[in-house]
């Protein structure tokens, strides 16, 4: 049975979505501040984490950072009235793997829990002209050399490589790496490629991504 971590301060909420989990067989437990939420981390066993945003003790940005530092695959799905691009970007930055908004739909959020908790027969390693990806790893080498990425830059360019040669649009890629099915700034998409250049550091002939004007990226070696 999938265990879940909700670290959320208003009890209706969270006794709305123990009740609601529980019925769909998974086990629950929460707590109603950041800094119980990490030590109940800490401490047990967990599949999956709902966190809210605005959360007395740590906020929920400092929880989802400190439990990166010691877990860098649990997913992590926010649960926050936040909607700006600007604070999108600072939730997925921080570790989150998904964003849903407040007051949401339980069914949407059951569906997005299930995608992040899928498991995946995926290929062992990814090659991208002189980048390797050792998909159960986590790691990613250029050239021989060692990158940290964070699990979204990670995600992002496993996406990229395995669509090799196709056009990834924008509104693609937010709906297949983030899982968001509906209308959404795409804009974060173009925070992360950023970061992720940045930290290939790729050279002048190693025009591996590209980008294609108004419409998204592709992947070539």
């Amino acid at each position: 049975m999938k265990h879940i971590l909700i670290v959320e301060d208003e009890e209706g909420i969270v006794q709305f979505l123990k009740q609601g989990l529980e019925e769909e067989n998974y086990r629950v437990s929460a707590a109603n501040n950041g800094a119980d939420g990490f030590e109940f981390f800490k401490k047990d066993k967990f599949d999956l984490v709902l966190l809210d945003w605005m959360l007395p003790k740590m906020t929920g940005i400092e929880v989802c950072q400190s439990i990166r530092e010691i877990n860098t695959k649990i997913p992590i799905i926010f649960l926050t009235a936040r909607d700006t691009v600007q604070e999108t970007v600072e939730g997925l930055k921080a570790g989150a793997n998904d964003y849903i908004k407040k007051p949401f739909s339980f069914d949407e959020l059951v569906e997005r829990i299930k995608v992040q908790l899928r498991d995946f027969n995926e290929q062992d390693i990814l090659i991208l002209g002189t980048i390797e990806i050792n998909v159960p790893r986590f790691s990613v080498k250029v050239d021989n050399r060692e990158v940290t990425l964070t699990q979204k830059e990670f995600d992002l360019l496993c996406y990229l490589v395995r669509n090799k040669g196709d056009i990834c649009s924008r509104a693609q890629i937010i709906k297949d790496v983030w899982n968001i099915h509906f209308e959404y700034e795409t804009g974060v998409i173009d925070v992360f490629m950023n970061s992720l250049r940045k930290k290939l550091n790729l050279k002048v002939d190693q025009d591996y991504i590209r980008t294609i004007r108004g419409v998204g990226y592709v992947a070539k070696d």
